[in-house]
């Protein structure tokens, strides 16, 4: 079955019959204004450092060298796999720069070797 619809010109002869009988129409409710959102300022990304590390095969760290020191980390290593028959591997390490820890000093006593 067909439903009927209402047109604008039915609405508004409704609401003029009830107005002359004295009935108020029905108010639209006001929308609440929405809160605004406040954008969260991002983070600056950490900065990093690039090392290179020497590695047993049991993964313990022998040696740690600077980024722009890859010549004397190679040369440690292959120093190091010509002493013993254990298996050592380079491998480079992001590390925050905001920690001061031992990866920075190991860093620089490999300086003096």
């Amino acid at each position: 079955m067909a439903r009927r619809t209402t047109s604008i010109k039915d609405k508004r002869q409704e609401a003029e019959a009830a107005e002359a009988r004295g009935i108020k129409p029905k108010e639209k409710a006001k929308a609440t204004p929405r809160a605004r959102t406040t954008r969260k300022k991002s983070k600056a990304p950490e900065r990093k450092r690039l090392s290179w590390v020497i590695y047993s095969g049991t993964q313990k760290e022998f040696a740690r060298f600077r980024y722009d020191q890859k010549d004397e980390a190679q040369a440690k290593l292959e120093e190091m796999k010509a002493k013993g028959r254990k298996n050592y591997y380079m491998q480079p390490v992001k590390e925050l720069l905001s920690s001061q820890g031992a990866g920075a000093e190991a860093a620089e006593s490999n300086d003096d070797e």
